[in-house]
């Protein structure tokens, strides 16, 4: 099985030749055009390939790139799209096994997702909740689901290799800097969020500060999902850090560690945080089991659920 830095390569090039073609068929209708009102020599009939107007032209792009900065910006979108779809196969949206659209519908269940897809190579998330924090707390959480799903779709045996081929491409130190940050930014929702023009498909339960986060697809989303984000997830992360204070603090003592100390601070702070989300947002929120009908679109949906949701610019309130 080719690397995916060779399959990313292949692609590159292939999109190349085609922007190529592209810009071959229009320098000749220009021609013909010229031609037949007799223009030959008035009307220029060459095309700039940075004017062939294909998504993937990375001339047209990046029209002020080098060849070099053009090949490594198409490689890093390459990957980011790679992502998004990794993650619509982890919420069902997509599968590995199955082109096109998978769950689609408002109220789509995993187990509509096994009556289109009986056998699936990758499995998708259970309860549609999938956790974004700053470690690895949780099983199923987005790094592990995404080493996961790049083991599925390319293979164990360039894992490592393919690993840091994607943390290269992106800039990240670690992968998990790309789907969240101590300072709890995500660089891939703020992509998700671009790539629907603001009326994103993934919702991001997320407290004040960003300690604690969950995606959910709003396709699968149910009245009791909240229930689902708050007593799997954000209580089962409150006792995690819990038992991590009590550690950090047992070692700060014993040892007399400043860098215990420090930890145990910040922990103190991110538990206060989401025990304020806790109490003030989420419960309330979930106590609501609230419905809601895909029709009415996110403009009118997702302010129903903030602040609950990350923000959003423009889509805190709802236009009435």
């Amino acid at each position: 099985m080719k690397t995916l830095e060779q399959t990313v390569a292949q692609h590159r090039a292939e999109w190349a030749e085609r922007s190529r073609a592209q810009q071959r068929l229009e320098i000749e209708n220009n021609e013909a055009v010229a031609k037949l009102y007799d223009l030959q020599d008035e009307v220029p009939s060459h095309v700039p390939l940075e004017r062939v107007s294909l998504t993937n032209n990375s001339a047209f792009r990046w029209p002020n790139k080098t060849p070099e900065e053009r090949d490594a910006l198409f490689t890093e979108s390459a990957i980011v799209d790679l992502i998004s779809y990794a993650v619509g196969c982890m919420l069902g949206r997509y599968s590995l096994d199955e082109p096109g659209l998978i769950l689609s519908d408002q109220g789509s269940t995993i187990q509509d997702y096994l009556a289109n897809v009986p056998s699936p190579t990758f499995m998708p998330d259970v309860d549609n909740v999938i956790p974004f924090v700053d470690d690895g707390w949780f099983e199923d959480d987005i790094v592990e689901r995404f080493r996961q799903f790049l083991r599925t779709a390319f293979g164990t045996e360039h894992f490592e290799e393919n690993l840091r081929f994607v943390e290269e491409s992106l800039g990240v130190k670690t992968l998990r800097d790309y789907f969240i940050t101590k300072a709890g930014k995500s660089k891939f929702y703020d992509d998700h969020v671009q790539r629907y023009k603001k009326r994103p498909i993934y919702w991001m339960f997320s407290s004040p500060r960003g300690s604690f986060n969950a995606l959910i697809y709003l396709h699968r989303y149910t009245p009791s999902t909240v229930s689902t984000v708050l007593n799997e997830y954000l209580r089962e992360y409150e006792a995690k850090l819990t038992v991590a204070l009590q550690q950090a603090e047992s070692s700060a003592v014993a040892a007399r560690s400043a860098k215990d100390q420090k930890e145990a601070d910040r922990l103190r702070k991110v538990l206060a945080e989401l025990r304020d989300y806790e109490h003030d947002v989420l419960y309330p929120l979930a106590t609501q089991q609230l419905s809601i009908d895909l029709d009415d679109g996110v403009r009118v949906n997702y302010p129903k659920f903030y602040p609950a949701v990350k923000k959003i610019t423009g889509l805190e309130a709802s236009d009435g």
